[in-house]
């Protein structure tokens, strides 16, 4: 009987609630441990990078908005070079998802607050090579699409019905017979197929790149935010 292993059984639990309210205080060493962090966490995040003479917006158009194509660009502009240095290839076109822009930006002083605002997430940014026949499903799926998923450099037209009319990529029209690079969002890639986005893929270059560390270096480049709802997707009546 002593060898004997006896297994317990849990008979009842108690569990007692606790407000978070008012009338809970702060601990005075804890604060005082914490606010130099807290200080200068905030003087880096709030410090102005840029300007937006208007808001940037998630609504302002029916098939692309002012936010959505400021957050493609920035990708292309700052992806394009580097994986043209690590691969001696040229990025064809950016594609992003519709809820991966979390937030938009307000007129007036751009920070890097901003940034996280915008990009929450430790999203990094990847290029995909895709065959020209999964380019042109990725093509419909945006274009069948009833959300607003960002692009840049590709310009899609569509009938009232949704069927595409004609793609340009790079002011050169669709050519299903050529491979096509496209710099996403390394959750897109991962996400594949299950949210839509490139069921095939012949190649994945990794940046390394946070999205919203680009999008913070675009700040800082830039004085002025220049961003609105363009001819980049079109439907025709």
């Amino acid at each position: 009987m002593a060898c004997k292993n006896e297994t317990g059984q849990l008979v009842e639990i108690h569990g007692k609630q606790l407000p978070i309210d008012a009338k809970l205080t702060a601990t005075d060493s804890i604060e005082n441990f914490v606010a130099p962090f807290r200080n200068r966490i905030d003087e880096v995040l709030d410090s102005t990078l840029a300007y937006a003479p208007k808001s940037l917006l998630l609504d302002d158009g029916a098939h692309s908005t002012s936010m959505g194509n400021l957050m493609a660009d920035i990708v292309f502009s700052e992806t394009a070079p580097i994986f043209k240095s690590r691969t001696g290839k040229d990025l064809d076109f950016v594609v992003l998802n519709e809820g991966g822009v979390r937030s938009v930006i307000s007129s007036g002083n751009v920070t890097a607050r901003n940034a996280y605002e915008v990009m929450p997430f430790e999203n990094y940014i990847v290029v995909v090579e895709l065959s020209g026949s999964a380019t042109r499903q990725l093509i419909d799926f945006i274009a069948k699409s009833s959300r607003r998923h960002p692009i840049s450099g590709m310009q899609i037209v569509i009938d009232k019905n949704r069927s595409l009319e004609s793609v340009n990529i790079q002011g050169k029209p669709f050519d299903e017979s050529r491979s096509y690079y496209v710099a996403t969002s390394d959750y897109l890639v991962q996400g594949g197929p299950s949210i839509g986005f490139f069921k095939e893929m012949i190649s994945v270059t990794d940046t390394d790149y946070l999205l919203r560390n680009a999008i913070i270096d675009y700040f800082k480049k830039v004085d002025t935010l220049q961003a609105v709802v363009d001819d980049r997707f079109i439907q025709l009546d």
